[in-house]
């Protein structure tokens, strides 16, 4: 079972926008969810997981 996340943040970059998420810590992971929902829950990833998301958003591979 994933431990509870903790710590949620939100980017710096997005502090004057209104569709943000926000990451929290599952001690060997991430875990994301809708900052106007809170409630809706969230996902987690493994630790692997999340640091090839955040290396292809780097990289631009996200860019339309």
């Amino acid at each position: 079972m994933t431990p509870q996340p903790q710590g949620w943040r939100k980017s710096s970059r997005s502090q004057q926008q209104t569709a943000c998420v926000e990451v929290g810590s599952t001690g060997g992971g991430a875990a994301v969810r809708d900052t106007k929902d809170r409630a809706a829950g969230y996902f987690t990833t493994t630790g692997t997981q999340w640091s090839a998301f955040i290396g292809a958003v780097k990289a631009g591979r996200f860019h339309g």
